[in-house]
Order: structure tokens, then sequence, then C-alpha cells
């Protein structure tokens, strides 16, 4: 089967969802170890406040992506992420070179899969919500 099965989908996707999540986190990781000498600093894109954006960036890379590890209100939590890269990509490296660029991107077009997808069957939303409801096997 050129497509995989089902199973094969889902540990695909279960691979992706935890690779993904653990690289995220360790960026936001990195962001609350070193919150008091970048708070300051930080990009302010959306006029909120150096220290609110970083808090913000800092939510969707740990928050959202334990909640994308578990497989748990996965198309939910990949919105945050997929906006923080977008304001990464667009925004606050918009001028630099595609090599600056290209990592946030590569985010990006991850998220946008899982926001498609949604978890796969391997997941907390598959376990405690089942299949959606006008969706079809």
């Amino acid at each position: 089967m050129l497509l995989g099965s089902p199973k094969q989908i889902s540990i695909g996707l279960l691979v992706l969802r935890v690779a993904f999540g653990c690289f995220m986190m360790v960026h936001g990781i990195q962001k609350v170890m070193g919150f008091g000498e970048i708070s300051g600093g930080f990009p302010d894109p959306m006029g909120v406040g150096s220290q609110l954006s970083l808090i913000l960036a800092i939510g969707a890379e740990v928050g959202c992506s334990v909640l994308l590890i578990l497989g748990l209100g996965t198309r939910l939590a990949v919105l945050p992420l997929a906006f923080t890269m977008v304001i990464a990509l667009f925004v606050v490296h918009g001028a630099d070179p595609w090599k600056v660029k290209e990592l946030a991107a590569l985010y990006l077009a991850v998220y946008a899969v899982l926001l498609v997808t949604g978890p796969g069957e391997l997941s907390l939303d598959q376990k405690l919500f089942g299949q959606d409801k006008g969706e079809s096997e």
C-alpha cells in the first residue's frame, strides 16, 4: 500500500508530534532558564511589551508542546505554536536571510500538517474523544 495503513500513519503522526514537541520545548525551556536576561530585549512584534511577549512565547513553546506530545487538544495546541512561528518567520526574522528563517518555516509546516490531520489514533484525543463527528474512516 503506497499510502500506508492507518496504523502506520498514526505511528508517523506520533513520531512527528513527539519529535517536534520535544524540539520546540527545548526552545521554550531555554527561554525559561534565561528569562531574566532576555525579557527586557525580547522582540515585541505585537506591542504588548517584551516581557509579556516572552511569556506568551514560553506558554506556546512549553505548554502547547506538552499538549502536542500527549496528543491532547492537538488541533487547538498547534494554533499558538503556528502563530508563534508565523511571527518569527515573517515579522521577527522577516528581513533576515533564509538560513535564519528556515527553522521557523519547518516548524510552521509541521504544525500546519498536524492542524489538518489531527494527532492520529495514538493520542489522548483519540482515547478520550474518539473519532471526530463528521469524519469518515
